[in-house]
């Protein structure tokens, strides 16, 4: 592989021209078909093989038209103190909003006046308007929203208190704040490291160009595919962070081989062909990573892995071509200016802070080895409590009209009016009613509606209203009892349902992605360090790093420690997506550092270096870059934990935090004080399988012998770098 990718990195560097007006007519074309294409539209959401899914299907085909999993919203009306919803004013106000709502948009399926359903508090000072949508939330039209809007601004004019709750006000949370933070932290880390603005914005500018090329495509492609307005998102984060990692090590590369005296091509030959082929290898295991997804049988989710996986890769045949081509313009303004001027001759056994903190640890690795994991393991501890979820409008920021709305249903008709549960039996008005009865007697039921049969009266839809709010314990218990007690023609739906359904097949699919995702991964390390005991060191590295991501999440999120200085306004479970995505996204970074770091430990091991020693040189020529890499993802994640959505900001500290664990304490210390300790005994490779194993030459054995004999001595100095 190395040879293959010198002779590509030099073809590239020759024919820069050539490579450049691809990309650029990639990215114009990717730009019109985005522009030209169809708007995307957010497909349904939904969980196949759920009984809450299965409950949405019945009713698509018994009540059609009815927009079962449709956007929902309540219009909460507080009357001013000393008055009541039932004044003739206040009465009158609401009526005029169920008009309004009912004309406003060709989007709503249907509008219920509070004073016919009995939507009034006891005390007489709280009402709401319950407004279902034909389509989902996504889907709502801005002229829908506003006119919901509108409606409440009316409403207040005549003096009441009005919100509005549910998710026909929710939007694709905006995060260009958090980008543009990460992007310009990104590109002041650059500069400190390279020293030159020239390297600096190589890898910044391409890593864009990436993420153009992947995020215009995934536009252009949406109606066609049927890809939802969100799944870019992923897409976006991922390819940002990547293309800035991939070419990072590239362009780091480059200057070193410039450093030892090389010819401008040789060295984007040399760079491509040693640090390319890290490159692939890492890129391979983000792919496996997001590919994966699709073992959760989530449509949503898997469309979102895959988008990201086609990302991933644009980001790695751009760092194989694109980079070299630009490195053709450069020349030797990468280098910093100081060095332009006095070029100096190479001192690799000059120590830097790589090298003294290799060495530091190679004097104490058992110490290093107990402190990072006793540490990691006391942060973990929390994970243990773990209780999984989706978020409700109580975790919203109290400035937000969706937070007071839920205050406001929760003051006059209990927490639980926020998610009531849809029941939908599959039978007569009587199966309804004796149905209806049985959930009565139930604990955790504050109220329940008579069933609402259909047309040909063979189904009916009951409303339970659960004392609890729709995020806790006790409404999960109340839905299991439901389906537990009652039979198998009686189905629990709705919002609250369906959260509770995702969450048990998020946790579901948690073991069987863990397996595959580092099963497919411990096999490819396997093939690039040529031993048994790396790669494992690598995958129980990473779960040590994750679970102690999750322990800060649920101390910070579930248990409200520190929770004032990261914004958040009200604890509760952690997003039942948020183990999964973990895994995913911060398994393909920590395998980045893995390969990038240790595969130059293996090719000084390779070209007769100490095992100690080899510890000590790949820090020398790789602890820079990587930890450059670390900060600049840390960065671009943790300028989303500023985002006024929960969801968004738990994302962002969670993996911003899993990226500093695995980084620092688990590849910096961790692998070091492992490899100490186990010696050449970390490169034992069983010979029956070392055969069987295809020899892809990530160390450039090949490509130095294909290149010719080096002078005596240069084999301990002239090692591949990252």
């Amino acid at each position: 592989m190395a040879t293959f990718l010198h002779r590509l990195g030099r073809l590239a560097y020759r024919r820069r021209h050539v490579v450049t007006l691809i990309w650029i007519a990639l990215l114009a074309l990717a730009g019109v078909g985005a522009a030209s294409a169809p708007a995307a539209t957010s497909s349904s959401f939904s969980i196949p093989g759920t009984e809450a899914q299965k409950a949405f299907d019945l009713l698509e085909e018994r009540f059609p038209g009815a927009g079962a999993d449709g956007a929902t919203a309540r219009v909460v009306f507080k009357a001013p103190d000393g008055g009541t919803m039932t004044d003739r004013d206040s009465r009158a106000a609401v009526d005029r909003a169920v008009g309004a709502l009912r004309s406003g948009s060709d989007q709503v399926a249907s509008v219920t006046d509070p004073y016919a359903v009995k939507a009034v508090s006891p005390d007489g000072s709280t009402a709401y308007i319950q407004v279902s949508y034909k389509v989902s939330g996504m889907e709502l039209t801005d002229a829908t929203r506003e006119a919901l809007k509108d409606t409440g601004a009316e409403a207040r004019e005549s003096g009441l208190t009005v919100e509005i709750g549910g998710d026909a006000l929710q939007t694709v949370p905006e995060t260009g704040a958090g980008e543009i933070i990460g992007v310009i932290v990104a590109g002041v880390v650059l500069v400190i490291t390279f020293g030159s603005l020239v390297a600096a914005g190589l890898p910044l500018l391409t890593a864009l160009i990436g993420v153009g090329i992947g995020v215009s495509g995934i536009t252009a492609l949406a109606s066609t595919l049927d890809l939802g307005s969100t799944t870019s998102t992923l897409a976006m984060m991922i390819g940002l962070a990547v293309g800035i990692d991939y070419a990072l090590f590239i362009v780091s590369r480059y200057r070193a081989e410039l450093a030892e005296g090389r010819e401008r091509e040789e060295a984007a030959g040399r760079a491509v062909g040693t640090a390319g082929s890290a490159v692939v290898f890492a890129g391979l295991t983000v792919v496996i990573a997001l590919a994966g997804l699709a073992v959760v049988n989530i449509p949503m989710l898997t469309k979102m892995g895959l988008a990201a996986a086609g990302t991933v890769l644009i980001a790695v045949l751009i760092a194989l071509t694109f980079i070299p081509a630009l490195l053709g313009y450069a020349g030797r303004r990468v280098l910093g200016r100081k060095v332009r001027k006095e070029p100096q001759a190479p001192q690799d056994d000059k120590p830097n802070m790589g090298t003294r903190w290799a060495r530091f640890v190679l004097r104490r690795p058992l110490v290093v080895l107990l402190v990072g994991v006793i540490g990691l393991g006391a942060v973990a501890l929390p994970a243990a409590s773990l209780e999984m979820g989706l978020p409700d409008d109580g975790a919203q920021p109290t400035s937000t009209t969706q937070r007071r709305a839920y205050e406001l249903l929760s003051d006059g008709f209990g927490p639980g009016s926020n998610g009531p549960l849809m029941v939908v039996v599959d039978g007569d008005k009587a199966a309804a009613d004796r149905t209806a009865e049985h959930i009565r007697g139930l604990d955790g039921v504050a109220a329940v509606t008579p069933a609402t049969p259909n047309k040909a009266g063979d189904t009916a839809i009951i409303t339970v209203v659960p004392k609890d709010r729709p995020s806790s314990a006790g409404t999960e218990e109340l839905v299991r009892d439901i389906r537990d007690t009652t039979g198998d023609d009686v189905l629990v739906s709705g919002a609250t349902a369906m959260n509770i359904d995702f969450s048990q097949k998020m946790n579901d699919a948690l073991l069987p992605y863990l397996a595959l995702v580092v099963g497919l991964a411990f096999l490819l390390l396997m093939v690039v360090f040529r031993s048994v005991l790396v790669p494992l060191k690598a995958a129980l590295g990473f779960l040590l790093s994750v679970v102690a991501a999750l322990g800060a999440v649920v101390a910070v999120f579930q248990w409200g420690w520190l929770g004032s200085l990261f914004g958040v306004e009200q604890t509760g479970p952690i997003m039942s997506m948020m183990p999964i995505f973990m895994v995913g996204v911060v398994f393909g970074l920590a395998m980045d550092y893995e390969v990038f770091l240790v595969t130059r430990m293996r090719e000084a091991y390779v070209h007769g270096e100490r095992p100690g020693q080899a510890v000590v040189t790949g820090f020398r020529h790789g602890a820079r870059v990587v930890t450059a890499a670390a900060v600049i993802m840390i960065a671009v994640f943790a300028g989303f934990i500023g985002s006024s959505e929960q969801m968004v900001k738990m994302i962002g500290f969670g993996l911003a935090v899993a990226v500093f664990f695995d980084a620092f304490i688990v590849r910096m210390a961790i692998v070091p004080a492992v490899l100490a300790l186990l010696g050449r005994t970390a490169w034992w490779l069983p010979g029956w399988l070392d055969r069987a194993l295809p020899n892809v030459d990530v160390e450039g054995e090949a490509l130095r012998r294909t290149l010719g004999a080096e002078a005596p001595g240069e084999d301990e100095r002239e090692l591949a770098r990252v």
